[in-house]
């Protein structure tokens, strides 16, 4: 004999599979590898820095709370 199965389960099953299945291939398709996060991380620092030492005028109030 067969095992009783509960189709509620079974779909629900079958429904998470299909949702880690597209997770993974966005993960390949879109996600970026942890060294272009770091590169992405670093790049925006250098150019808020770089942003903040050129400005023509400067804000006391800003310098204060930072």
């Amino acid at each position: 004999m067969s095992d009783i199965v509960n189709l509620r389960q079974f779909k629900k099953q079958k429904a998470r599979a299909e949702k880690e299945k597209q997770a993974d291939q966005n993960r390949v398709q879109f996600g970026r590898t942890k060294t272009e996060k770091a590169f992405a991380r670093t790049e925006a620092t250098k150019a808020e820095r770089f942003l903040d030492r050129n400005r023509l005028e400067k804000n006391d109030e800003s310098d204060e709370t930072k």
